[in-house]
Protein backbone atom coordinates (compact mmCIF):
# COMPACT_ATOMS: atom_id res chain seq x y z
CA UNK A 1 0.00 0.00 0.00
CA UNK A 2 1.14 3.40 -0.81
CA UNK A 3 1.14 6.01 1.93
CA UNK A 4 -0.64 9.22 0.99
CA UNK A 5 0.20 12.53 2.48
CA UNK A 6 -2.28 15.29 2.70
CA UNK A 7 -1.29 18.66 1.48
CA UNK A 8 -3.04 21.89 2.33
CA UNK A 9 -4.33 23.69 -0.66
CA UNK A 10 -4.27 27.45 -0.69
CA UNK A 11 -7.73 28.97 -0.76
CA UNK A 12 -8.96 30.06 -4.14
CA UNK A 13 -8.46 33.68 -5.03
CA UNK A 14 -11.21 35.82 -3.48
CA UNK A 15 -12.26 33.09 -1.03
CA UNK A 16 -12.54 33.96 2.61
CA UNK A 17 -11.41 31.89 5.51
CA UNK A 18 -12.57 32.05 9.11
CA UNK A 19 -9.66 34.25 10.11
CA UNK A 20 -10.07 36.65 7.22
CA UNK A 21 -13.82 36.79 7.93
CA UNK A 22 -13.09 37.75 11.52
CA UNK A 23 -10.77 40.50 10.34
CA UNK A 24 -13.48 41.80 8.04
CA UNK A 25 -15.98 41.94 10.90
CA UNK A 26 -13.46 43.71 13.10
CA UNK A 27 -12.75 46.32 10.46
CA UNK A 28 -16.49 46.95 10.05
CA UNK A 29 -16.86 47.43 13.79
CA UNK A 30 -13.87 49.77 13.78
CA UNK A 31 -15.37 51.77 10.92
CA UNK A 32 -18.59 52.25 12.86
CA UNK A 33 -16.62 53.51 15.84
CA UNK A 34 -14.54 56.07 13.93
CA UNK A 35 -15.89 58.79 16.16
CA UNK A 36 -14.82 56.95 19.28
CA UNK A 37 -18.37 56.60 20.58
CA UNK A 38 -18.90 53.50 22.71
CA UNK A 39 -21.43 51.05 21.20
CA UNK A 40 -23.90 51.41 24.10
CA UNK A 41 -23.73 55.19 23.92
CA UNK A 42 -24.21 55.04 20.15
CA UNK A 43 -27.29 52.85 20.58
CA UNK A 44 -28.70 55.31 23.11
CA UNK A 45 -28.07 58.24 20.77
CA UNK A 46 -29.68 56.41 17.84
CA UNK A 47 -32.73 55.78 20.03
CA UNK A 48 -32.92 59.48 20.87
CA UNK A 49 -32.60 60.40 17.19
CA UNK A 50 -35.45 58.08 16.28
CA UNK A 51 -37.66 59.37 19.13
CA UNK A 52 -37.02 62.99 18.20
CA UNK A 53 -37.66 62.23 14.54
CA UNK A 54 -41.10 60.83 15.40
CA UNK A 55 -41.87 63.83 17.62
CA UNK A 56 -40.86 66.42 15.00
CA UNK A 57 -42.66 64.54 12.25
CA UNK A 58 -45.86 64.44 14.32
CA UNK A 59 -45.54 68.15 15.16
CA UNK A 60 -45.02 69.07 11.49
CA UNK A 61 -48.13 67.15 10.47
CA UNK A 62 -50.28 68.57 13.28
CA UNK A 63 -49.20 72.16 12.60
CA UNK A 64 -49.81 71.81 8.87
CA UNK A 65 -53.26 70.34 9.60
CA UNK A 66 -54.04 73.26 11.94
CA UNK A 67 -53.03 75.74 9.25
CA UNK A 68 -55.27 74.00 6.74
CA UNK A 69 -58.15 73.92 9.24
CA UNK A 70 -57.81 77.68 9.76
CA UNK A 71 -58.13 78.20 6.01
CA UNK A 72 -61.05 75.77 5.71
CA UNK A 73 -62.97 77.47 8.51
CA UNK A 74 -62.56 80.86 6.91
CA UNK A 75 -64.76 81.87 4.05
CA UNK A 76 -63.35 83.86 1.13
CA UNK A 77 -63.92 87.58 1.56
CA UNK A 78 -64.52 87.06 5.29
CA UNK A 79 -61.87 89.59 6.27
CA UNK A 80 -63.04 93.01 7.36
CA UNK A 81 -60.75 95.94 6.93
CA UNK A 82 -62.13 98.27 9.56
CA UNK A 83 -60.59 99.14 12.90
CA UNK A 84 -63.09 97.11 14.91
CA UNK A 85 -62.36 93.69 13.47
CA UNK A 86 -58.87 92.31 13.65
CA UNK A 87 -59.87 88.66 13.63
CA UNK A 88 -59.19 88.12 9.92
CA UNK A 89 -55.65 89.31 10.39
CA UNK A 90 -55.25 87.20 13.52
CA UNK A 91 -56.27 84.06 11.64
CA UNK A 92 -53.74 84.84 8.91
CA UNK A 93 -51.02 85.39 11.49
CA UNK A 94 -51.88 82.13 13.27
CA UNK A 95 -51.89 80.25 9.97
CA UNK A 96 -48.52 81.70 8.94
CA UNK A 97 -47.09 80.87 12.36
CA UNK A 98 -48.33 77.27 12.10
CA UNK A 99 -46.86 76.92 8.61
CA UNK A 100 -43.50 78.35 9.75
CA UNK A 101 -43.37 76.03 12.77
CA UNK A 102 -44.31 73.07 10.56
CA UNK A 103 -41.49 73.93 8.15
CA UNK A 104 -39.06 74.23 11.06
CA UNK A 105 -40.09 70.80 12.35
CA UNK A 106 -39.60 69.32 8.86
CA UNK A 107 -36.09 70.79 8.75
CA UNK A 108 -35.36 69.12 12.08
CA UNK A 109 -36.55 65.80 10.62
CA UNK A 110 -34.14 66.30 7.69
CA UNK A 111 -31.26 67.01 10.10
CA UNK A 112 -32.09 63.84 12.02
CA UNK A 113 -32.27 61.80 8.80
CA UNK A 114 -28.82 63.11 7.85
CA UNK A 115 -27.50 62.14 11.29
CA UNK A 116 -28.90 58.61 10.87
CA UNK A 117 -27.18 58.41 7.47
CA UNK A 118 -23.89 59.42 9.14
CA UNK A 119 -24.43 56.60 11.64
CA UNK A 120 -24.77 54.13 8.75
CA UNK A 121 -21.69 55.59 7.04
CA UNK A 122 -19.69 55.38 10.26
CA UNK A 123 -19.08 59.12 10.43
CA UNK A 124 -21.59 60.03 13.15
CA UNK A 125 -19.93 62.12 15.83
CA UNK A 126 -17.39 63.58 13.41
CA UNK A 127 -17.71 67.25 12.40
CA UNK A 128 -18.73 67.48 8.75
CA UNK A 129 -16.76 70.70 8.32
CA UNK A 130 -13.40 70.17 10.05
CA UNK A 131 -13.38 66.40 10.70
CA UNK A 132 -12.73 66.64 14.44
CA UNK A 133 -14.67 64.54 16.92
CA UNK A 134 -17.86 65.99 18.33
CA UNK A 135 -17.90 65.55 22.12
CA UNK A 136 -20.41 62.99 23.38
CA UNK A 137 -21.86 65.62 25.74
CA UNK A 138 -22.80 67.73 22.70
CA UNK A 139 -24.34 64.72 20.95
CA UNK A 140 -26.34 63.93 24.08
CA UNK A 141 -27.66 67.51 24.10
CA UNK A 142 -28.18 67.75 20.32
CA UNK A 143 -28.09 64.22 18.86
CA UNK A 144 -28.40 65.46 15.27
CA UNK A 145 -25.40 67.79 15.60
CA UNK A 146 -23.29 67.77 12.43
CA UNK A 147 -20.77 70.39 13.56
CA UNK A 148 -18.40 70.56 16.50
CA UNK A 149 -18.91 73.45 18.91
CA UNK A 150 -16.13 75.53 17.35
CA UNK A 151 -17.49 75.23 13.78
CA UNK A 152 -21.06 75.83 14.97
CA UNK A 153 -20.06 78.98 16.86
CA UNK A 154 -18.16 80.25 13.79
CA UNK A 155 -21.28 79.65 11.71
CA UNK A 156 -23.46 81.53 14.22
CA UNK A 157 -21.08 84.52 14.25
CA UNK A 158 -21.36 84.83 10.45
CA UNK A 159 -25.12 85.38 10.66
Amino acid sequence: MAKTTSTKKAPAKGATTKTSGAKAKGSTAKKKQQSGIAPKTLEKLIGRLEEERETYERQAEELAAEAEALMADREPGDTQFDEESGEGDTINVERERDLALSASARLAVEDIDEALERVKAGTYGVCVRCGSKIPVARLEAVPQAALCIECKSRQERRR
